[in-house]
């Protein structure tokens, strides 16, 4: 006795021939059709390459290339490498060395002009791109931190415990393309510090500005520690990144104090090193010595550096 609910397997699909002909067998892949289509970037506003082309984007018929040329303009280096994801036509118009000239001579404009345009032709193959994504840079739209820790012995209670504490504190740096920066050691999280990282905190908040240097992917920083005894902080830090362009790390290769003969005050505008007179007596520092992690201004809300101690008892930068 046959069930009712046998399978019944009509006769044109017994061969693979005739399999391949039945419609709702074969799976749709509507994206196969754009192969061999053309997508023509946006040509910038008044070129001679520019015609009169109907994209089947909703989005490129309703926003003229004008206006998107504009918006791509405007926009920050990291967030035109996020939009070059969207579709080939934005991938191919980003390709511009336009809009990555703009980026690199803001980048480093210590070096000036000239200097950019021969380091460019000279190592990048006058590729603006390709400088912005190999050559070492300081980050500006973020802040670097760096998380130390170092263990405390308590006071004994009853002679019976010893207890062991672990202290948590951390170095903070922002840079500025101007050839300045701001430095403060705080033991408050970076969501708390980045508040109070711009030129308008005063010193009793603990924020002090400084120079720096880029020469490579060696950075120099200094800057002076007011009082009846001025001190000059100085460091050497190494530029590097965990993935192509990102210089996100700055490893602290030495740090050092000494003081200052004189009254200590030094204009911002001014070369520190070739303005004060040190002492003798430098003090090299060996311990706080953890690489600095880049944190972007977006993610200081979400960052792992604001786990308290009893969290996260070591960090890794990488």
């Amino acid at each position: 006795m046959t069930s009712d609910f046998a399978l019944q397997v009509p006769a044109e699909l017994e061969t693979a021939l005739q399999l391949k002909t039945v419609q709702y067998l074969v799976t749709k892949r509507p994206w196969l059709d754009l192969y061999g289509v053309n997508v023509r970037p946006v040509a910038p506003y008044g070129s001679a390459s520019r015609r009169v082309n109907v994209d089947p984007a909703l989005i490129h018929r309703c926003l003229p290339d004008e206006l998107l040329f504009e918006v791509f303009s405007r926009m920050a280096p990291y967030d035109m490498g996020r939009a070059a994801c969207v579709c080939r036509k934005w991938r191919y118009t980003l390709r511009n060395p336009i809009f990555w000239r703009n980026a690199c001579l803001k980048a480093w404009q210590l070096s000036g002009m000239v200097e950019n345009y021969k380091i460019l032709q000279s190592k990048y193959e006058s590729s603006w791109r390709k400088m912005w994504l190999l050559r070492s840079r300081i980050r500006i739209d973020g802040i670097y931190v760096s998380r130390n820790t170092y263990i405390r012995a308590g006071v004994r209670e009853w002679k019976v415990t010893n207890p062991v504490h672990l202290v948590c504190y951390y170095r903070y740096m922002r840079f500025f393309p101007s050839g300045r920066f701001l430095y403060k050691t705080s033991g408050q999280t970076v969501k708390e510090v980045v508040k109070c990282m711009n030129f308008r905190a005063s010193k009793t908040e603990g924020v002090f500005s400084g120079r720096y240097t880029l020469t490579d992917d060696k950075v120099e920083a200094t800057f002076m520690y007011p009082g009846l005894r001025p001190t000059m902080w100085r460091a050497f830090l190494r530029l590097r990144g965990t993935t192509l362009g990102a210089n996100n790390r700055l490893d602290l290769l030495s740090l050092s104090t000494s003081k200052v003969n004189g009254d200590g005050i030094i204009e911002l505008e001014e070369d520190i090193l070739g303005s004060v007179e040190l002492q003798e007596d430098v003090i090299s520092h060996q311990r706080g010595l953890a690489p600095f992690a880049f944190v972007p201004f977006e993610e200081v809300e979400t960052s792992v550096l604001n786990l308290p101690v009893e969290k996260m008892d070591y960090y890794v930068p990488g």
